[in-house]
């Protein structure tokens, strides 16, 4: 999802870009608006909260105090994503973590339904939201601002992102306020509502036993993949055709994104048990989430700005899609690799550190203990 936005001023700025716009380019952008698009952020920040929550329980056996440790952690993301968003990509979400977990800190103590219900009602806040920002630019009062002259700032960001180091760091540090703007208006109370979703399973130990929900995993499918992805085709036309406002789109993306999220997360825990050596070559990456997260910004700004080959905008959409494939199953790779002699990804053993305030141990985890 997000090699788009590293290898194009254009797209930051929410264009398609100028040089590629053959049949299967745009087939492209399409089918990563419709399937992935404001999708697999939702499940990462369901993660999030479903972690809490085993934080927490480890925390109770261990006998440890929870608060300054989390608090801790939550510095440490902090710290590690402002550093990713002004050096690499200001479209960051680690530092959006550190903020909504102080929340998810501050609601530890939540019910299950109490936490749907907050989550929900965000939701519908957020998209109450965007329809009267619909219904002002309806009246005239276009808030999205002219095409030429997002078009003209898109050019000058990608010839600051060619350019020097200093040129770079300073274009990020220049979308930084327009990131800070957009997470606070729309993708912070959405993450946060994703988080209590996940927090609420947690606590309910939904995941626990997996074959006792399998006609609610069936239920989410079907809702997933009927409501939610029809909404998701709404608001993919929404951003690409300009036949409906993108107000539009937005509001009917908040509500439906969360079900078709919630169909890939479900499709994910009724196939992957009949699907073991798949399961087994996903762990390690996803052991090591936060070190390839990272490491995959490094590897774009190497290829598309002035820190290594400069492509920015010199690469279609289909080849960014075989970029991004090719880096996920080097990752892959290097990942089963690098734990076969150490317990923790290279950042995930930082974070850890600065959660405990002592070092970890480097010594790999047993076979058996790796699922």
């Amino acid at each position: 999802m997000n090699i788009a936005f590293l290898a194009s001023g254009y797209r930051m700025a929410g264009l398609a870009e100028p040089a590629f716009h053959g049949p299967l380019d745009w087939a492209v952008r399409w089918t990563v608006t419709l399937l992935m698009e404001n999708k697999f952020y939702l499940l990462f920040s369901f993660l999030f909260g479903y972690s809490f929550t085993l934080q927490l329980d480890s925390a109770a056996r261990q006998g440890r105090p929870f608060v300054p440790m989390f608090l801790r952690r939550l510095a440490g993301l902090l710290l590690i994503g402002l550093a990713h968003a002004v050096l690499l990509f200001p479209g960051d979400i680690l530092t959006t973590y550190a903020v909504v977990g102080v929340a998810l800190l501050v609601l530890r103590r939540i019910t299950p339904k109490a936490a749907v219900q907050l989550a929900v009602g965000l939701t519908s806040l957020l998209a109450l939201g965007f329809v009267l920002l619909a219904v002002m630019a309806m009246a005239g009062l276009d808030m999205s601002g002219k095409v030429a002259e997002t078009a003209a700032s898109a050019a000058r960001s990608d010839a600051m992102l060619g350019g020097t180091v200093w040129q770079i760091v300073s274009e990020h540090i220049h979308k930084l306020s327009l990131v800070i703007i957009m997470r606070v208006l729309f993708q912070g109370p959405a993450v946060l509502a994703a988080c209590l979703i996940g927090l609420a399973v947690g606590k309910l130990g939904a995941l626990r036993d997996l074959s006792a929900h399998t006609a609610a995993l069936r239920k989410l499918q079907w809702a997933g993949f009927t409501v939610g992805l029809a909404g998701a085709l709404f608001y993919t036309a929404s951003a690409w055709t300009g036949t409906v406002h993108k107000f539009w789109g937005e509001a009917v993306d908040l509500v439906t994104a969360p079900l078709l999220a919630a169909a890939y997360g479900a499709t994910f825990l009724r196939l992957l048990p009949h699907m073991p050596r798949t399961g087994r070559a996903l762990a390690a990456p996803g052991r090591m989430a936060l070190s390839n997260y990272l490491a995959q910004s490094l590897i774009c700004a190497l290829i598309f700005t002035g820190y290594g080959l400069a492509l920015v905008d010199r690469v279609s959409p289909p080849v960014e899609v075989v970029i991004a494939l090719g880096i996920f199953v080097a990752q892959v790779l290097y990942s089963r690799w690098w734990l076969k002699e150490h317990r923790y990804g290279p950042v995930e053993w930082v974070l850890r550190y600065l959660t405990y305030w002592r070092k970890p141990s480097y010594r790999p985890r047993h076979a058996s203990s790796t699922a």
